[in-house]
């Protein structure tokens, strides 16, 4: 089992709206969407030829969560819990359920099963704030 491609930097901001703008108007990257939902807020942002930058406000900690896709999310939490691997959280992403974990280090990664693609295409100019 092998991890799929780096989909993903899900990301804390304490400034969604300023983070926001300066992904775009400074760097040049494309908005994609700005949704608000439930008192969450979710922006997801392209830059270059990079994975897709995922901004949220509820999301704890300074780090980034590096999101990889993978076909059957249960088979490759089993498949790396056999190498060592502990899971941390599930949550869910707009594309579809994901399970986030730490490294030894401290780095936070994520594999998440994109079941729901439609998601992202059906929030594609949404703009809540």
């Amino acid at each position: 089992m092998t991890l799929g491609r780096l989909e993903f930097l899900y990301t804390p901001s304490d400034d969604m709206v300023a983070d926001l703008r300066y992904l775009v108007d400074v760097l040049g990257g494309e908005q994609v969407f700005a949704v608000e939902d439930g008192g969450v807020r979710v922006a997801m942002v392209t830059l270059g030829d990079g994975p897709a930058i995922l901004i949220t406000d509820h999301l704890e900690g300074d780090r980034p969560v590096h999101l990889y896709a993978v076909e059957d999310l249960e088979a490759a939490a089993a498949a790396l819990g056999e190498r060592g691997w502990t899971r941390q959280r599930a949550v869910e992403v707009p594309p579809g359920p994901a399970i986030t974990f730490r490294t030894p280090g401290g780095l936070r990664l994520g594999i998440y099963q994109p079941s729901r693609p439609f998601v992202v295409e059906s929030f594609r100019g949404r703009r809540d704030f």
